[in-house]
């Protein structure tokens, strides 16, 4: 642990049962951890029941092994990571750890859609990917392939991936090629169910070939096999091999990820992984022990972490005394005296920290925040059984919203009813059976209810928004946001708390023009407020007023109370009144709140709906009914090809129709389709189903059914 150049962080990342937790329990056999003869079956690094019995891992999970590789110990904190679309939050919080990711590929299925976007997570965080092309097994006993066709089959895959990472980096000035190639030994290939595996640097090493392993596996010589090349000294010499260890990485992820001032002690620290430096520790992933309370586990960028410190949580007041460091090795976490810089540590006592805090010994500027790519996109109400477990349910949904930031959970007072959202149906259903599993504390779970969106789709003329009082009135048109800025302003790289100058160069960047750019007043989700006003008396400190009534505003939408999103809003002129106790919060609130709904309304905002990507992979006969059932559902089929012995179709489909999807699609093709949906933003609803929609959420909501009378364009 104390020489982070024989250190190697590294997540392994693929699209779901391609075989990732499989792959880690032959490292773990490899690494002596493991029975050998359980390996592959025991998945150990699934330690939640529900985990073990859905098959499919639900939380990334750490473990520490050491590997000899030219002679010199090497340590691996390795991250297994879920694969299934709703979890991908896991995925993201795993890259900021770790230095390098092993992205593993079906050699049948080839790179899929969650291939895609696992990689540019990695790539988002600097991560440098190698790739593993695992269930080669399959080509040669299922499909009865040849050599050449083999050969054919697995170019195309690594292909394939290295058009994404191409595609990917770009931009990008700080990473030179990253492209992965079988001769420079960054892909290796084997069966993680068998336990072979071979790579360029191992051909030459045991001098076997492709045509020595398509005779053992044919014979069934499938223990020879293992015996004579390990999956595990193929993956893990790779590993020491290819990805970079704390000290060339660093340097290269510190500024991707760090803000502050880079001529700074603590730069150069984090930057030569000092261990004698101040403490820096990114948190990651928030965990629960029954009996030590809550853990942090994350990165230790700089400084070395001991029991008893005191470190400030960036965001909060006071300090937190760490009660015990460890590492962690899957459900089990071995306490140590120290963890230095470099490595990937496991803390107990930060109260307030969640996944995503900066932990340090010295005030500084937090890291950047971790952006997840996908937003919840359905929400379900949870009540508990009991009255007398109230209190309890409500800690409890708190707790979760600490573990797993891509939830969000909403306690409206008005109605009692407690919201969780997530990424899809499988997500919340976890999470409640959690609650009930863990806690103890039975519920009740209402129908899944989709998020919706509004956004303008024009500009609007100038509004008045008056005050209570009459004294004051305010100015304001709004107008749709391009796509671009949505975009930089999502992905964090446009924001209120970047100095102004970065600010204005990233909006110019992605096109707005450089007069608006250079007034931007406030963001708030993906909405912009423009200043346009010239030497307005008072207005400085009303503005503060103003900003809270545009939240409340922005935040329930004139048509249906949902969030609005990507609008720009300029603010022309104002009226106040002289006197500070005339233009309170009663006032401003009100009209700025009535000047925004009226602007929406003007700009003919419209609703928009959650839709998802949808691949479905069937027999031929079935095709028909498969894609039956997206067009059924208000979908539409983009692409209809021929993959090996299926079709598939591809397309997309609103999530408000596919709640449920699981069930037909299995009875209308007798169970042998096979699917997935990845979430692919907002769009806007057609013009005839708005009006019964918006009646439908203002019902369940409990809002009057009378709309404004100038929304009536649809």
């Amino acid at each position: 642990m104390n020489t982070p150049e024989n250190i190697r962080n590294i997540a392994i990342a693929a699209h779901v049962d391609h075989g990732k937790t499989t792959l880690t329990d032959n490292l773990l056999a490899g690494a002596g951890m493991i029975s050998d003869d359980t390996a592959g079956e025991q998945l150990a690094m699934d330690t939640e029941e529900d985990e073990q019995e859905r098959g499919i891992t639900i939380d990334a999970a750490n473990v520490s092994m050491t590997h000899e590789y030219e002679d010199t110990n090497h340590l691996i904190n390795l991250i297994d990571t879920p694969g299934h679309v709703d979890f991908g939050g896991d995925v993201t919080r795993a890259m900021r750890a770790v230095d390098g990711a092993l992205v593993v590929v079906d050699a049948v299925e080839g790179a899929m859609p969650q291939t895609e976007t696992v990689l540019r997570q990695a790539l988002r965080e600097g991560v440098k990917p190698t790739l593993f092309i695992n269930k080669v097994d399959r080509l040669i006993s299922e499909l009865q392939e040849g050599p050449e066709e083999m050969q054919e089959r697995l170019m195309s895959v690594i292909a394939d991936v290295n058009d994404l990472i191409r595609g990917m980096t770009e931009e990008m000035d700080d990473i030179d090629d990253w492209t992965v190639s079988v001769e420079e030994g960054t892909v290796g290939f084997g069966s993680a169910l068998y336990k072979w595996g071979v790579s360029m640097p191992s051909m030459q090493r045991t001098g076997m070939d492709f045509g020595e392993i398509m005779e053992l596996e044919r014979a069934d010589k499938r223990q020879e096999l293992h015996e004579r090349t390990p999956l595990s000294d193929v993956v893990l010499d790779m590993v020491c091999e290819h990805f970079p260890n704390p000290i060339d990485a660093q340097p290269r992820r510190i500024p991707r990820i760090w803000r502050g001032d880079a001529e700074s002690e603590l730069a150069e620290g984090m930057r030569l992984v000092d261990e004698d430096g101040e403490v820096v520790l990114m948190v990651t992933d928030i965990g629960i022990d029954p009996h030590a309370g809550e853990i942090a586990a994350g990165r230790v960028f700089s400084g070395t972490l001991e029991k008893g410190q005191e470190l400030y949580v960036s965001g909060t007041a006071g300090k937190n005394r760490i009660q015990s460091v460890g590492i962690y090795m899957g459900g089990e976490r071995e306490e140590v005296e120290e963890v230095p810089a470099g490595n990937i540590a496991a803390v107990t006592g930060l109260k307030d920290a969640i996944a995503g805090s900066t932990v340090s010994s010295v005030e500084m500027t937090p890291f950047e925040s971790i952006e997840h790519i996908s937003e919840p996109v359905i929400t379900k109400s949870v009540e508990a059984q009991n009255m007398d477990d109230l209190p309890k349910l409500i800690q409890t949904l708190q707790q979760v919203a600490k573990e797993d930031p891509t939830i969000q959970v909403e306690i409206n007072e008005d109605t009692g009813e407690h919201l969780i959202s997530g990424q899809g149906e499988l997500h919340l259903e976890v999470i409640g059976q959690r609650i009930e599993r863990n806690q103890g504390i039975p519920i009740n779970t209402g129908e899944p209810i989709v998020v919706y969106r509004e956004a303008p789709q024009g500009e609007s003329r100038e509004i008045e928004g008056i005050s209570p009082n009459r004294h004051n009135r305010f100015y304001i048109s709004v107008e749709p946001l391009g796509d671009d800025i949505v975009e930089t302003i999502k992905l964090g790289e446009a924001s209120m708390d970047m100095p102004e100058l970065e600010r204005r160069e990233a909006l110019q960047e992605a096109g707005m023009d450089k007069d608006t750019s250079q007034n931007v007043e406030h963001i708030h989700g993906t909405n912009v407020l423009i200043d346009d006003t010239k030497g307005i008396q008072h207005l400085n400190e009303t503005m503060e007023l103003l900003i809270e009534g545009l939240e409340e505003a922005l935040n329930d939408g004139p048509l249906a109370a949902e969030p609005v999103q990507g609008t720009l809003l300029r603010l022309h002129d104002a009226r106040l009144h002289e006197d500070a106790i005339h233009r309170g919060p009663a006032q401003v609130i009100p009209a700025m709140r009535e000047a925004v709904h009226n602007a929406l309304i003007d700009a003919e905002i419209r609703l928009l709906e959650p839709i998802q990507d949808v691949r479905i992979d069937v027999p031929n006969e079935h095709m028909g009914a498969a894609s039956g059932e997206i067009q059924g559902r208000r979908g539409r089929v983009d692409d209809m090809y021929q993959e090996g012995d299926l079709m598939v179709v591809e397309g997309i489909a609103p999530v408000d129709e596919m709640i449920g999807f699981s069930s037909d699609i299995r009875s209308a093709t007798e169970g042998r389709a096979s699917w997935n949906t990845e979430n692919a933003g907002f769009q806007v609803m057609a013009d005839n189903l708005q009006p019964d929609k918006i009646e439908e959420i203002r019902t369940r909501k409990g809002m009057k059914l009378e709309l404004n009378p100038a929304i009536d364009y649809f």
